[in-house]
């Protein structure tokens, strides 16, 4: 039954990344006609990371206090009710209001089911979980592609979007008293474990380390909350703006170019799938450092001056190369500062992620509106370089502790 379970929570984090990669995808398009500014995109970015890193904050206490199914039930409500408001918004002013629920809804969604499958199941499920979300990044596009080339019209991607959250919705509530049996029967499982290696774990509580008052002293720990600001820093600003650079730098159509972004997360899709398979041979900070530099080469293609199918193959190397970064790092966490330090620290982690999905795609909205869209590929490459930098610095600073004893 938990086997099986496991697919409706698969599906729920593929809904979770279908509206993610939406906007970005129909924003050439739905600009001019609601007459707003090029740059507004990074507004409603904002608004829905903002909405994103509030509903992640109560999530400890509202999934304390409703359960995990029901915060998902109810999430998954919000966010197909606000994504079918889009079709039928008709100025920004709205979609700026409907963003709020969007955002709610998406960051109490990805706070439950991560607590959900990292307290009930192996830690190789993280991975392919979040090659379920971008299983959902990856269709969004297509869906939307779809819609502007044979229907002329973003709203009907929206709708169609809307009407697969709805679908999700029917099946979360009539699956709803499945979620405390299965965590009943895992925990059950567990216990019958521990009891069969009592005395190993006798030995890992009486040497666990001592949690630091302020983690934040903790050596490195700066330097890895620079990382994932960087790191959804530069995923979300790829599939905001890679359809805009594509149509004003590149001269492609619309539905071309979110076509061509639906392969930049399906390069983080396909990537996250083979990860959950090779963590078992390889670890996690080679795979982490690997995709560093794949993401790079990826930003160097895109920077130079090359054909328009040098450019696709640049997007897709970006994909392939986030898309063992952020599983792994999260799971570096204890191993890095010690698990007494790692519940705080996550949550640090991941505030400082939604930081940057807050406020790096906004600011490149606003130099590209001052400027030009063509600065794309070299912010893209900035980013990804800072990102490597501080993920190193973290690396060095671990070796010389291990080396000092």
């Amino acid at each position: 039954m938990a086997t099986w379970f496991l697919i409706i929570i698969y599906l729920a984090f593929i809904s979770l990344g279908i509206p993610d990669s939406l906007l970005g995808s129909a924003w050439p398009v739905m600009w001019p006609e609601l007459g707003a500014s090029f740059g507004s995109a990074g507004i409603l970015s904002m608004v829905v990371a903002a909405g994103t890193i509030v509903s992640s904050l109560a999530s400890g206490t509202v999934i304390q206090k409703w359960g995990t199914g029901k915060v998902t039930l109810i999430s998954c409500c919000l966010t197909a009710g606000a994504l079918l408001g889009f079709s039928f918004a008709p100025s920004l002013v709205w979609l700026v209001i409907l963003a709020i629920p969007l955002g709610l809804g998406a960051g109490a969604v990805d706070a439950a089911l991560n607590h959900y499958v990292a307290e009930h199941y192996k830690a190789h499920h993280m991975n392919w979980l979040h090659c379920f979300w971008g299983v959902g990044a990856t269709s969004g596009p297509i869906i939307m592609s779809y819609y502007i080339a044979e229907h002329h019209s973003w709203r009907s991607g929206y709708t169609a979007v809307a009407v697969v959250q709805c679908c999700l919705v029917l099946i979360l509530f009539a699956t709803l008293p499945l979620w405390k049996r299965v965590a009943a029967s895992r925990e059950r499982a567990s216990l019958n474990n521990e009891s069969d290696h009592g005395e190993a774990d006798n030995t890992l509580v009486q040497h666990e380390e001592r949690p630091e008052r302020n983690v934040l002293k903790i050596k490195g720990v700066k330097n890895s909350l620079i990382a994932f600001l960087f790191y959804c820093g530069v995923e979300t600003t790829v599939g905001l703006w890679g359809a805009s650079y594509l149509v004003g730098a590149r001269n492609i159509s619309a539905e071309t170019a979110a076509g061509w972004i639906s392969l930049y997360y399906g390069g983080i899709t396909m990537g996250r799938l083979i990860t959950g398979f090779i963590t078992l041979k390889i670890k996690n900070r080679v795979l982490i450092l690997a995709g560093q530099v794949t993401a790079i080469v990826g930003g160097i293609i895109l920077l130079l001056p090359l054909s328009i199918s040098f450019a696709l193959a640049g997007f897709m190397l970006i994909g392939l190369g986030l898309a063992p970064i952020y599983p792994g790092l999260l799971h570096e966490t204890p191993a890095r500062f010690g698990k007494a330090n790692s519940a705080r620290l996550m949550g640090y982690q991941m505030a400082l992620a939604y930081t940057g999905t807050t406020l790096l795609p906004p600011l490149f909205g606003v130099l590209a509106a001052k400027t030009n869209i063509g600065f794309f590929p070299l912010v893209v490459l900035v980013f990804l370089i800072l990102m490597l930098a501080s993920s190193e610095q973290v690396n060095r600073i671990l070796k010389k502790r291990i080396l000092n004893g």
